[in-house]
């Protein structure tokens, strides 16, 4: 599973999960610096990503539109990188589980 995290997760995490989440990026990484949620939406998409955010912005859409892509949505305020990685690595095994669900397009981790 490769993740695309949004703009407001820094880019510095990327290195730290790739053993993890090989191919993940961040959407500064891939030229998506300041465009809007529907692009990079659209680019997840395309490109088969999973959508890593801290905002309820992508969980709208979803609601809106539906799935693809599939969401995964740090409720956890403004934390530090450190704080984010070890989230994203101690629930791996949680992600991959519940993202297995077909009819689930959202994971809220707290």
């Amino acid at each position: 599973m490769k993740l695309l995290l949004d703009e407001n997760i820094s880019r510095r995490v990327v290195p730290f999960i790739q053993d993890l989440y090989p191919e993940s990026t961040q959407v500064v990484l891939v030229g998506l610096e300041n465009t809007g949620d529907k692009l990079i939406r659209q680019y997840a998409i395309d490109n088969g990503f999973v959508i890593v955010t801290k905002v309820a912005d992508y969980y709208d859409m979803t609601v809106l539109y539906g799935q693809p892509p599939k969401l995964i949505w740090l409720k956890m305020g403004n934390q530090s990188k450190a704080a984010t990685i070890k989230t994203l690595q101690d629930n791996h095994h949680a992600i991959e589980q519940a993202l297995i669900v077909h009819d689930k397009a959202c994971i809220e981790i707290l």
